[in-house]
């Protein structure tokens, strides 16, 4: 297999685990079948997305309300904003199965607009040129056999020591990775080397997203 030379950083989510009030166990292996969420779900989240970013500039932590019924669940979530030329421009999430999705998402749009390492804070005048997508995320399942991961289907986080690294599913779609140049990319943003997977040591998680952005509601 060719690894090929590219910006991992430019293609990946960055992942903050959080080490307060998470049941890893459930996070690791609580069943939750991912069924799709509503047009005005996704609107709603985007919505509070943006809102919170635009609420920040003034110093203003945005409280969400008229919250549909339909989002009343726990999950880990990312926040993505791309520029309209699809540039990544901060991409920050988490597994947390301990707050609510819509607050989140709240909490995931600010780091990724403020906080991301990789980026200068964004600035008012960017906002306008910013796609915000979301991707709303399963808790993780151990994979016992490498066959069990399918792309297009599932993202990544693998785990050895202190190393770990997390790869979202459209990840692999965007650069037409099999399931092996998937988990050798996974090993790299962890820090690891491609092929460290085959060695064993490593622990090899995957899990499901629904992943929506703001172009899916043009007008």
């Amino acid at each position: 297999m060719i690894i090929k030379e590219i910006n991992i950083n430019a293609c990946n989510k960055l992942l903050i685990l959080y080490f307060f009030n998470i049941n890893y166990q459930q996070v690791f292996n609580r069943r939750w079948f991912m069924k799709d969420l509503s047009a005005t779900a996704k609107k709603y989240l985007l919505e509070i997305a943006r809102i919170t970013i635009e609420k920040k500039f003034e110093s203003i932590l945005y409280e969400p309300d008229n919250i549909p019924g339909e989002l009343n669940f726990n999950s880990g979530c990312f926040v993505t904003l791309h520029d309209k030329s699809g540039n990544l421009r901060g991409c920050i999430g988490n597994f947390r199965n301990d707050i609510n999705i819509v607050y989140n998402v709240r909490d995931m749009a600010i780091q990724a607009a403020f906080h991301d390492p990789r980026f200068q804070p964004l600035k008012k005048e960017e906002l306008d040129n910013v796609v915000i997508e979301i991707s709303v995320l399963t808790p993780m399942q151990k994979v016992e056999d490498i066959d069990e991961i399918e792309v297009g289907k599932d993202g990544l986080y693998v785990k050895k020591g202190f190393f770990s690294g997390v790869l979202l599913p459209q990840v692999a779609v965007e650069h037409g990775w099999d399931r092996y140049e998937f988990l050798s990319y996974t090993c790299m943003k962890a820090g690891l080397p491609y092929d460290e997977w085959k060695k064993g040591g490593v622990e090899i998680f995957k899990f499901q997203a629904i992943i929506f952005d703001e172009n899916e509601f043009k007008n």
